[in-house]
C-alpha cells in the first residue's frame, strides 16, 4: 500500500468549506503529490438520529460527503473522516436539551454512559454510509479534565489513563463493527501514561510499556506544529513508538489564530519533522490546516507550504516546489508568500497573530499599543500596494489578494490609531486632535471596504454559516470606531473636558493575548 501523504482541512471552526472549494483543493493537492484528504468535522456533518448534531453550523449532508468521496476517489485522493469521540465537542454540547446528561465537564463526553456510545455509534454508522475508505480518525486529543467532572461523581477517582483507555476500547469496538481502522491523536495517552503535563517535554518513556494496552487496531498520531528542533521530533516519535502500535505524524501548515498564514514557519518546521520521520521509519504523514478562533485565514493561503512540504516528502526541496507551483496553480509562488507578511514583527520580537491584535486593539483602552514598533503605517501601506499587484497578476485568486490588500490598507491606519489618539490627547494638541478625528472617519470606510472584500472571499470558499461571527466582530469594531470618534469630537468642541480611558496609564505586560475575545477588551464579553 502506498504511504499516506495527506492534508487535514479544519471544517469545524466556523468556516465549513463549500463542496466546490474542497474539490478545487483536492485538485491542487493531487498536483502537489498528496494522496489523502481528511475533513476535520467535530459536529459539522449530518448524523443519523441526531437532529441537533451540527444544527445551524453548515454541516455537510450525507449526500455532500458522498459527492466529495466520489470526486476525490476519481482524482486518486483518499477522503478520510476526522472526527471527535471524546473532547472538542463544545458546540455540540451547547445543546443541553439533547446532550446535557452526557457531559463530563467542559467539552468532554461522559465516559461509560450508554447514551454516549449510542451517539458515537450513530456518528460512525453514518460515516460508514458516506465514505469509501475504512480509515477513520476518532480524535481524543486535549481532553485535559477527562474523568474529573460528572464521571468522578458517579464512579469516584480513577486512574485517568485507565478511564480514557477503556473508552478507546469501546469506541474501537464500534469502529470494528463498521469495518473502520481507527487512529487517534496521541497526546492524552502519552501524558496520562507518564503523568506529564506537556507532551512536548517527555523525557522518560519507561512507564509507557506498563500502560501500553491500547487496542491493537488503533494507530497513534503524534502531532507537533511548533518546533524546528530535530531532537524534539525524534524523542516524541520514540515515545509514541513505545506503545508498540502504528505511528503516524501530523505537522501543521499554519492558518490558525490570525488572518495571516505562516508558510515560512510551516516549511521550516516541516522539513525537520520529515527528516525525523524518515529516520524513525514513520511512513505515513499528514499536515493540518486548522482554523482556531474563527477561521479568518483562507485555507488557500498555504499553497506555497503545501507544495514545498509535498516536494520535501518526496525528496525535493522548496526550489523544485516553486516550479511545480507555477505549472500546477498558474500563479507566482512569491506572490502567495506575500500573504505571510500580514502578520508583521511586533515590539516583543514576535510576529504571530499581529494582524488580529492590531485590528481589534481598542483605540482608547489600547493595552496592546505597546506591541507597535512605529513603522506599521509605511509597512502595511507598501504591503497593500504589493498585494494589489498580486491581485492583477493572479486573476484566478484575485478575490483572495484583494481581500488581503484591503486588510493591509486598514491596518496601515488602524495599528497606530490608539497611539496617535493618546499622544494628541496627552499633549492637548488641538490640531493633532482634529487630524486624528479625520483618521477615524477614514477608518470607518476602510473597515467597510475590508468587510466587503472579506465577505466576498468567505462566501466564495465557505458556506455562509459562521460569517455572522465576522459580522459581529467587524461590525463591533466599526461601531467602536464611530463611538470613539464622537467622543473625540465632543472633546474638540469643548462639550466634555476629558476621556477617562485616555487618562489611564498603559502598563507593560510580559505576555499578550491572542484570541479575539481577549484582544478586543479587558472587560467581560
Amino acid at each position: 500500500m502506498k504511504n499516506m501523504l495527506g492534508i487535514m482541512l479544519d471544517c469545524s471552526r466556523n468556516a465549513v468549506m463549500k463542496v466546490s472549494a474542497v474539490k478545487e483543493f483536492a485538485d491542487v493537492m493531487k498536483a502537489a503529490g498528496y494522496n489523502a484528504l481528511m475533513l476535520y468535522t467535530e459536529d459539522t456533518y449530518e448524523v443519523n438520529n441526531q437532529p441537533y448534531f451540527g444544527y445551524l453550523r453548515g454541516r455537510y449532508s450525507k449526500e455532500e460527503i458522498k459527492e466529495l468521496d466520489r470526486y476525490c476517489a476519481e482524482a486518486g485522493i483518499e477522503l478520510i473522516p476526522c472526527i471527535q469521540t471524546l473532547a472538542h465537542l463544545e458546540n455540540l454540547l451547547r445543546h443541553i436539551e439533547a446532550y446535557g446528561d452526557i457531559i463530563d465537564c467542559d467539552d468532554i463526553l461522559l465516559i461509560d454512559d450508554e447514551k454516549t456510545y449510542r451517539l458515537i455509534e450513530d456518528m460512525i454508522s453514518t460515516l460508514a454510509e458516506c465514505y469509501t475508505t475504512r480509515k477513520i480518525h476518532i480524535g481524543m486529543d486535549e481532553a485535559y479534565r477527562v474523568g474529573t467532572g460528572k464521571y468522578q461523581k458517579l464512579h469516584g477517582i480513577k486512574d485517568r489513563f485507565d478511564v480514557i483507555n477503556g473508552h478507546l476500547h469501546k469506541v474501537c469496538d464500534i469502529c470494528k463493527k463498521y469495518g473502520f481502522e481507527p487512529m487517534i491523536w496521541s497526546d492524552m495517552f502519552c501524558k496520562l501514561a507518564l503523568n506529564a503535563d506537556n507532551q512536548f517535554k517527555l523525557d522518560n518513556f519507561s512507564d509507557i510499556a506498563k500502560k501500553a494496552s491500547v487496542p491493537e487496531s488503533v494507530s497513534l498520531v503524534y502531532w507537533d506544529y511548533y518546533s524546528s528542533d530535530y531532537n524534539r521530533y525524534d524523542s516524541l516519535i520514540k515515545a509514541n513508538q513505545a506503545f508498540d502500535r502504528r505511528v503516524l505524524f501530523a505537522g501543521g501548515l499554519w492558518t490558525w489564530g490570525s488572518f495571516a498564514p505562516d508558510n515560512a514557519y510551516s516549511i521550516k518546521n516541516s522539513e525537520v519533522a520529515i527528516s525525523a520521520c524518515n529516520d524513525n521509519g514513520v511512513l505515513d504523514t499528514f499536515f493540518t490546516v486548522w482554523g482556531d478562533d474563527g477561521a479568518e485565514c483562507s485555507k488557500l493561503c498555504i499553497l506555497p507550504s503545501l507544495f514545498a512540504v509535498g516536494e520535501m516528502a518526496s525528496g525535493g526541496n522548496e526550489e523544485s516546489a516553486r516550479l511545480l507551483f507555477k505549472n500546477a496553480v498558474g500563479c507566482d509562488y512569491d506572490d502567495f508568500m506575500l500573504l505571510d507578511r500580514i502578520d508583521k514583527p511586533m515590539s516583543d520580537g514576535s510576529y504571530k497573530h499581529s494582524s488580529k491584535r492590531f485590528l481589534y486593539n481598542d483605540p482608547f483602552s489600547g493595552f496592546l499599543d505597546k506591541l507597535c514598533v512605529g513603522d506599521e503605517e509605511s509597512y502595511y501601506g507598501e504591503l497593500a500596494a504589493s498585494l494589489d499587484g498580486a491581485a492583477k497578476r493572479n486573476t484566478r485568486f484575485s478575490y483572495l489578494f484583494e481581500s488581503y490588500a484591503a486588510l493591509a490598507r486598514l491596518l496601515a491606519l488602524k495599528a497606530g490609531i490608539g497611539i496617535k489618539t493618546r499622544a494628541a490627547y496627552s499633549n492637548k494638541d488641538a490640531a493633532a486632535l482634529k487630524a486624528v478625528i479625520c483618521d477615524y472617519e477614514k477608518l470607518e470606510k476602510l473597515i467597510s471596504d475590508f468587510h466587503a472584500a472579506f465577505k466576498k472571499l468567505w462566501f466564495f470558499e465557505n458556506k455562509p454559516h459562521g460569517f455572522e461571527v465576522q459580522d459581529i466582530r467587524l461590525g463591533g469594531l466599526l461601531q467602536r470606531v464611530k463611538s470613539c470618534k464622537e467622543r473625540l469630537i465632543s472633546l474638540s468642541n469643548g462639550e466634555i473636558t476629558n476621556i477617562e480611558e485616555l487618562d489611564d496609564e498603559i502598563l507593560d505586560k510580559k505576555s499578550y493575548p491572542i484570541a479575539w475575545h481577549h484582544t478586543v477588551s479587558v472587560n467581560t464579553l
